[in-house]
């Protein structure tokens, strides 16, 4: 039995979950989310989510831990939220947004200008002596950290000096540089 697939998942207060011919939505405070699903059973009963399957299939097996996750994320995103905050580490790194535009100077002769999409908030934390800090939020988990890893793609960490856009948070293999 997947570890994973067999945990139940509790209905938070403010929060609608609907079954309809193999797809799930979820609607909270935050927005709504949708999801299909196949080979699971999905069954709601007292404000409890149980996942179950039919046979010992790997396809189903897999699929049994994959939706219970991805349920549970949504669940959590139209509650809760979820939030990446990415560092600019850099002479001259910088980064600002005017509503969805974000502008980033990352060393390159011209800046970024990328648009990012409407359920993404994004926010920009400038303070003398720190680093530069870009915060993405949304209800969504998957858009947020696709739009996190394009922002990361830029100009990914390297390891001699660190420098780069990387996650708060983030240990960065270090090397040596030359040795005479």
């Amino acid at each position: 039995m997947s570890r994973i697939g067999k945990n139940p998942i509790t209905i938070p207060e403010g929060v609608t979950v609907e079954v309809n011919n193999n797809v799930i939505t979820t609607k909270g405070k935050l927005g709504e989310l949708t999801q299909e699903y196949s080979e699971i059973d999905i069954k709601i009963e007292d404000g409890v989510i149980t996942l179950e399957r039919s046979s010992d299939k790997k396809d189903q097996r897999a699929k049994h831990g994959l939706y219970r996750a991805l349920i549970a994320n949504m669940i959590e995103g139209v509650s809760k939220g979820w939030t990446k905050e990415l560092e600019l580490v850099g002479v001259g790194y910088r980064a600002s947004n005017q509503g969805q535009k974000l502008d980033l100077a990352l060393g390159f002769s011209h800046n970024i200008i990328l648009d990012v999409a409407p359920e993404v908030k994004v926010e920009t934390i400038s303070e003398k002596g720190k680093n530069p800090i870009v915060k993405l939020t949304s209800f969504d988990k998957q858009l947020v950290g696709q739009v996190a890893a394009k922002i990361r793609g830029f100009r990914k960490p390297e390891p001699y000096k660190g420098k780069g856009v990387k996650f708060v948070g983030e240990e960065i293999r270090r090397k040596a540089g030359k040795s005479a």
